[in-house]
């Protein structure tokens, strides 16, 4: 397995948004190549722990050796960070002191072209699997689901214009062989897609993140992890969220606003009746992007945002 470079986005905006303390207890549910963590770690000490999940093996590996200086100040899970309020139960933990999520696809993940997340690896076969251990991959997707679901993932997922030409020429092809290339893919794609359209970027991308989106399940129940773990932080306590598109933007978003909101009563009543109570602050009123600096050296923080709230 061949070793990549890996630069955690907006890594000292991440560590100064969660206002780190000596003897805090930290969640960073994308361990990826663990950048983050180490920052929260060195920041955190001496004391400090952090409980670290990730579903790739590989980036768990590695992350434990990049990270093996901080001994058992840090604990590292293979699950779904959305399994949040089992693992916090099962580790006895009452609150934590900051929560770090750092959404999308690591730079290795990508950089690996074995793994077909990236539409650049022609001959590699159709994964996108962050969990290598899950049977459900790209390829059962592109050659299992029908026409109006294809559709509906890229349309929805991708934001692909061109969706339905998509969908219908996966379903068209797989009927002569089953499509289990990144190229053979692509080659649908660039022949569904008008010649005056393709000028921005590579004709792929949308889709190709559109069925990542589904094999991996990246929406699935966000919104409502995002409210569990904002219920999971201490008083004062900080969560931060680096997102990579619109789709999940949107997502924390609208979760940080529903926390935020207090009382949602008619006005004209002259108490509240409702009940509802303010849960968090919104700290970044507008999302926080990556500095000139950074996206000359790191050009994948381009589309990242960072959305941060604090419990109160």
């Amino acid at each position: 397995m061949a070793e990549f470079e890996h630069v955690s986005v907006m890594a000292k905006e991440c560590v100064d948004a969660l206002e780190i303390k000596p003897d805090g207890i930290y969640f960073d549910g994308t361990l990826g190549g663990g950048g983050h963590t180490y920052e929260i770690l060195k920041m955190s000490a001496p004391n400090g722990q952090v409980i670290a999940t990730d579903l790739d093996d590989y980036a768990i590996m590695r992350a434990k050796e990049r990270l093996k200086e901080f001994g058992d100040r840090l604990t590292v899970i293979k699950d779904n960070f959305k399994n949040f309020s089992e693992i916090k139960d099962r580790l006895n933990i009452d609150g934590f002191d900051g929560i770090l999520l750092d959404l999308g696809v690591s730079s290795f993940q990508l950089d690996d072209r074995s793994r077909g997340f990236s539409y650049l690896a022609d001959n590699e076969k159709l994964d996108m699997r962050m969990d290598k251990s899950s049977p459900f991959s790209a390829e059962t997707v592109v050659n299992s689901y029908d026409e109006k679901e294809l559709k509906r993932i890229i349309s929805e997922y991708g934001e692909e214009r061109f969706a339905a030409n998509i969908a219908k020429n996966i379903v068209l092809e797989r009927k002569k062989s089953a499509i289990t290339t990144v190229g053979q893919l692509n080659a649908i794609i660039e022949k569904s897609i008008p010649a005056k359209f393709k000028r921005d970027g590579h004709p792929s991308k949308r889709t190709f993140q559109a069925i990542r989106i589904e094999v991996n399940g990246e929406l699935d129940d966000l919104y409502d992890t995002v409210i569990t773990m904002t219920r999971g932080l201490k008083k004062g306590g900080r969560i931060a969220i680096i997102t990579f598109h619109s789709l999940e933007d949107r997502i924390v978003k609208r979760a940080f606003r529903e926390l935020e909101t207090d009382c949602i009563c008619d006005k004209s009543l002259p108490v509240c009746v409702c009940g509802k109570k303010r849960e968090a602050v919104i700290i970044t009123k507008h999302p926080v992007t990556a500095s000139e600096e950074e996206l000359a050296v790191n050009k994948r923080s381009k589309s990242a945002k960072l959305r941060v709230a604090e419990r109160v």
